[in-house]
C-alpha cells in the first residue's frame, strides 16, 4: 500500500500546513489531496503546493463535477500537469443536490451520466483530440450554433482521473473508466460492497481490476485508551449520516446501509432531523468507529493496516491526528514505519491482493 494524506491550506497556519506536506514528502508519502465543499476550492491550493514540492503527487479529492464545464476541467488539468511536471491527479465526484443546487445553482440531474461524460470529454481534450461530443448532458459544439469543435492549444498530457463514487452503478462506471477510486463511508470488513461493482465495471470494459488504484482509509491515532480515541469520532459520523444529505438523498447513509447498518443509520438520521444531535452521536457503536479508522496501540494500528491491505486497498488515505503540526508528523512517521513493515509481509492466508470475494 502507498500512503496519501490531506492538505488543509487555509488562511490560518498556511506555512505550517506546507511544512507538514514537505515533511510528508520526505517521509515517502505518495500523494497529497485537497477538497472543496463551499469554502476554499480544491485546485488553487494544489497549484501553490506544486511550486513548493518536487516529488509528491497532487490530487483533488474532489472537484465537484457540474460546477465547471468539462473543457474548463481539461484546461485546469493540463495547466496543473504542466506546472507540477505531471504530478497532478484529477479527482472528480458528483457531490450532492444540497451543494450543487444550493451553492452553485446547477440542477442535480443525471449525476452519473454527467460524471461519465465529463471524464470522456476531459480525456479527449487532454489527448489533444478535436472535441466533438454528442452526449445526454453535453453537446460539443452546440447544435445549431456558431461553435466549432476545437482542439486544446496546450500540449497533450496523461492526467490520471480518480472518481469518488458510492452507489453500485457509479462504482461500475468507475471500474470501466477511472484510473483510481476514492472511498468514503468505507469499512474494509465490507470491501466487497464496493469492490464487486468496481470489478464488474472493469471486467465489462475489458480492463484489469488491478489497474485501478483503490484509495481508502481514515483517522490514524495512537494510544492505549481506545475509548478516549473512539468517543470524539462519533459526532462526525452522526453529522455525515444526518447532515451530509437530505432525507431522500444521502449517499453516505446509503453506503453504510449496504454494509449492514441500515436500521442504525436510519435511526441516526431520524434523530438528526429531530435536532437530537447528541442522541444521534450516542447511537454510533464503537465497532462502527473502529472499522472506519486506524486507532489504538501500534500493534492495533498495524493489524488494521493488514485488514486494509488484505481487503484490496492499494493506497491508504491517512488522516494522522495531533493537536499541532509536529504531533501530526509524529503520528505520520509512526504510521509510515508500520506500513513499511506490513508491506513486507505476505497477504493473509485465503485473501488475494485484489480483495476478498467473501
Amino acid at each position: 500500500m502507498r500512503v496519501a494524506i490531506h492538505a488543509g491550506l487555509g488562511r490560518q497556519q498556511r506555512e505550517a500546513a506546507v511544512g507538514y506536506v514537505l515533511e510528508a514528502e520526505r517521509l515517502g508519502v505518495d500523494s497529497v489531496w485537497t477538497s472543496e465543499a463551499w469554502g476554499f476550492d480544491a485546485i488553487t491550493p494544489l497549484a501553490f503546493l506544486a511550486a513548493r514540492t518536487s516529488r509528491i503527487r497532487l490530487g483533488s479529492a474532489i472537484v465537484q463535477a457540474g460546477t465547471r464545464t468539462p473543457a474548463v476541467l481539461a484546461m485546469t488539468a493540463l495547466s496543473l500537469a504542466a506546472l507540477s511536471d505531471d504530478r497532478f491527479i484529477l479527482g472528480l465526484g458528483t457531490s450532492g443536490p444540497q451543494v450543487i443546487e444550493g451553492w452553485h445553482g446547477v440542477p442535480f440531474k443525471q449525476p452519473v451520466t454527467r460524471l461519465r461524460e465529463t471524464v470522456e470529454i476531459v480525456r479527449m481534450a487532454a489527448r489533444g483530440e478535436r472535441v466533438a461530443y454528442n452526449g445526454a448532458v453535453y453537446q460539443l459544439p452546440l447544435a445549431g450554433g456558431e461553435g466549432r469543435a476545437l482542439k486544446s492549444s496546450a500540449p497533450p498530457a496523461d492526467v490520471p482521473i480518480y472518481l469518488a463514487t458510492l452507489g453500485p452503478k457509479s462504482l461500475e462506471m468507475t471500474g470501466a473508466l477511472a484510473d483510481g477510486w476514492i472511498a468514503s463511508a468505507f469499512m474494509p470488513e465490507h470491501a466487497e460492497v464496493f469492490f464487486d461493482p468496481l470489478r464488474r465495471g472493469a471486467e465489462g470494459a475489458g480492463r484489469n481490476f488491478d489497474a485501478i488504484d483503490r484509495q481508502a482509509g481514515g483517522v490514524v491515532a495512537f494510544g492505549d485508551d481506545l475509548e478516549r480515541l473512539i468517543a470524539p469520532r462519533k459526532p462526525g459520523f452522526a453529522f455525515e449520516i444526518g447532515a451530509m444529505g437530505s432525507r431522500d438523498h444521502n449517499f453516505y447513509k446509503d453506503a453504510y446501509a449496504r454494509q449492514g447498518y441500515g436500521e442504525l443509520v436510519q435511526r441516526v438520521q431520524d434523530l438528526w432531523f429531530e435536532r437530537r444531535r447528541d442522541e444521534a452521536a450516542a447511537l454510533i457503536p464503537d465497532e462502527f468507529v473502529i472499522q472506519s479508522n486506524l486507532l489504538g496501540t501500534e500493534a492495533m494500528v498495524k493489524q488494521r493496516l493488514r485488514v486494509y491491505r488484505d481487503a484490496g486497498v492499494t493506497t491508504l488515505h491517512a488522516n494522522p491526528q495531533g493537536e499541532t503540526p509536529g504531533e501530526r508528523l509524529e503520528t505520520l512517521g509512526r504510521l509510515m514505519r508500520l506500513i513499511e513493515q506490513v508491506n513486507a509481509e505476505p497477504a493473509a492466508q485465503g485473501e488475494v491482493e485484489t480483495g476478498s470475494r467473501r
